[in-house]
């Protein structure tokens, strides 16, 4: 499989292949059954969870609100720490910058902390491309890497596959990446781990150069903040001499004590922990301690133009906990790798088209990823309304209109493949708006239900091959509340 996205096809076609793959329906729904009856515990233990809930959102929308500022914030306390801030308006922007400065250390090295924000602008593939070999140390970032695969969850990207997969690709792959895998190696998860640990023991004391993500960035002290599970990170964020964290705009946060809120939020809804086991912070440089270098390289990469959308702009919100991807079931269905994109799931249905565009047909068929059911919305902790997201998205992939791309305003055409629905929501508007027509309508449908087929004809026939059309009444509510004088004649 390859390492991109790139060329992927459509959601429904890749969805229709994956609910195919028996193995991997098994280990999604084992993984994500699991995951998400451990988060419902761990958030029922709070009494206060509503209100950290709509702490963080409220948090999130004023940073929002007032980013330039923040962001301006940011880069003096940064600066003034020891810091060098570069901006970087798209993916290959940033991936120019990231390469420069590994170059300008002479190394062709790097060892990498999980970030989704370096895989959505395909910094491995660039740097790979200018002979710069990335190291991924995120045990399930490594076996996605070894197995020339995609990460297919924001928090297990090896979700898709079982501990015999793992050993098979450790047993395969270790060797061409260094330390090879250990002979008789089993599927026991403490054999796979320690496997692992001593293969990504020798990248640590070597490396001269670490790239991370951040999951917060405080502007008021310039802090930035990694939280992770297995202490690689740490490792990645103090040994070499050289930092580069490549973060996307929206992960600012005003003051520290903000913090306070997500270090709740976050690890109960992601992992279902209480706390997160390794705390990582860092501001600038400090003499003899961690990295001698620190650069900071801030992404927009369509971000602002999410900005822009007053609906869309809930999602920068996201701290990245992966809540929505457990309870959603077309994802526990289809997979990650079906949303062709590094952001799966609910939040990438809405953010992926945000930060693309809708214009290719990947990106116009994810806001249909999703059966609407809420329970995305349910469980975020920063109560972004995804449902209603998707529909905003749906009706700009049908209708078309204004939007902003690239900073400026512009009128998008619908989307091809959509005349019938754009045609079908045109008529039930006219319908809606002629109350007399609409009346008429029921009443013939009504009268004439018996003769009503089991199956659409024509472009509808796709849609009632898989479910059941619904039975027409004998008569509409309409009729039934003037006949009725609103249910208080209920005898006649």
């Amino acid at each position: 499989m390859s390492g991109t996205f790139v060329g992927m096809p459509a959601f429904p076609k890749a969805a229709h292949e994956a609910v195919r793959d028996t193995t991997l329906r098994a280990n999604l729904k084992h993984a994500t059954h699991t995951i998400r009856d451990k988060r419902a515990r761990a958030v029922a233990e709070l009494d206060d969870w509503a209100q950290l809930r709509e702490a963080g959102k409220q948090i999130k929308d004023h940073t929002l609100r007032h980013l330039e500022h923040y962001l301006v914030q940011l880069e003096e306390s940064v600066t003034a720490a020891g810091g060098v801030v570069h901006w970087a308006r798209d993916a290959a922007e940033a991936n120019r910058i990231v390469t420069e400065l590994v170059r300008e250390t002479g190394e062709s090295e790097v060892v990498k902390v999980k970030s989704m924000a370096t895989q959505e602008i395909g910094l491995n593939e660039h740097l790979e491309a200018e002979d710069i070999r990335a190291y991924e140390t995120d045990l399930a970032e490594l076996i996605v890497q070894l197995g020339k695969d995609r990460p297919s969850h924001i928090l297990v990207p090896a979700i898709h596959r079982n501990r015999g997969e793992i050993r098979d690709i450790f047993r395969r792959e270790m060797g061409s990446w260094g330390r090879p895998a250990p002979e008789g190696l089993t599927e026991s998860p403490a054999e796979l781990a320690e496997a692992a640990r001593l293969h990504l023991r020798e990248k640590f004391l070597r490396a001269k150069v670490g790239i991370s993500g951040a999951n917060f960035m405080v502007a008021e002290n310039g802090t930035l903040v990694v939280v992770e599970s297995e202490g690689n990170g740490r490792m990645c964020l103090t040994l070499p001499e050289t930092l580069i964290s490549v973060v996307g705009i929206e992960k600012i946060v005003p003051t520290w004590q903000d913090l306070e809120v997500f270090l709740q939020t976050l690890p109960r809804s992601s992992t279902a922990e209480r706390m997160n086991p390794y705390t990582s912070t860092w501001t600038g440089t400090t003499d003899a301690d961690g990295p001698q270098a620190f650069h900071l390289v801030l992404i927009d990469n369509g971000r602002t133009d999410a900005l822009a959308d007053e609906v869309g702009r809930q999602a920068l919100r996201c701290i990245r906990c992966s809540a929505c991807l457990n309870v959603c079931p077309v994802y526990e269905r289809a997979g990650g790798h079906a949303y062709g994109s590094v952001y799966p799931g609910p939040i990438g249905a809405i953010l992926s088209p945000q930060l693309r565009g809708t214009a290719s047909e990947i990106d116009a068929s994810l806001p249909y990823a999703s059966s609407l059911c809420g329970a995305c919305y349910e469980v975020c902790p920063v109560a972004i309304d995804i449902p209603e997201v998707l529909v905003h998205l749906r009706e700009r992939v049908v209708e078309g209109g204004e939007a902003t791309q690239r900073g400026t305003r512009v009128t998008l055409q619908p989307a091809k493949g959509h005349a019938v629905e754009r045609a079908a929501m045109r008529a039930a508007r006219w319908a809606f708006t002629h109350p007399a027509a609409l009346g008429a309508g029921q009443r013939l449908a009504a009268r004439t239900r018996r003769l009503h087929p089991r199956s659409l004809p024509g472009p509808g026939r796709a849609w009632s091959a898989t479910r059941d059309l619904p039975r027409f009444p004998a008569e509409s509510f309409r009729d039934w509340w003037q006949r009725t004088n609103g249910g208080k004649d209920t005898a006649k």
